[in-house]
């Protein structure tokens, strides 16, 4: 089923969005929503990053580009999607440095106080905000 434009212009936002996440840094779904100014919408910004596409021919966002491993839910859990999901994400974040802890119940954690990326704006909007100010 094709995706409305509005729904086509949501997933660009979030996986551009996600692109900004300095490597060996995470945010959460929610950081993510509120940047793109719908603080209620981290659900979605999940639902998003679920359907990224594997790296295709043509995609413009891709599991490639959009590091999607950067983005954990608010409590600094990385979330399960599927069977080994959550082991795949931590590899990952681990791979550019980030530490992930196992709890005894066996889900994966990051600490927000050395590993969060929370900006009150995207990197690529300071510039514009700062303009703004000037007029």
């Amino acid at each position: 089923m094709p995706r409305t434009d509005e729904a086509e212009f949501w997933f660009n936002a979030v996986y551009s969005a996600v692109q900004e996440i300095p490597s060996g840094k995470v945010t959460s779904y929610g950081h993510i929503a509120l940047l793109l100014g719908y603080p209620q919408r981290p659900r979605q910004v999940g639902i998003c990053l679920k359907h990224l596409p594997s790296a295709q021919p043509g995609d413009y966002f891709h599991s490639g580009n959009v590091p999607w491993q950067r983005v954990i839910n608010a409590k600094g859990m990385v979330s399960h999607r599927e069977p080994g999901s959550a082991e795949r994400q931590a590899e990952a974040l681990r791979e550019e440095g980030v530490e992930v802890e196992i709890d005894a119940m066996g889900e994966f954690y990051v600490d927000f106080g050395r590993f969060g990326w929370f900006p009150s704006v995207l990197p690529s909007e300071a510039g514009e905000e700062e303009e703004e100010e000037d007029v």
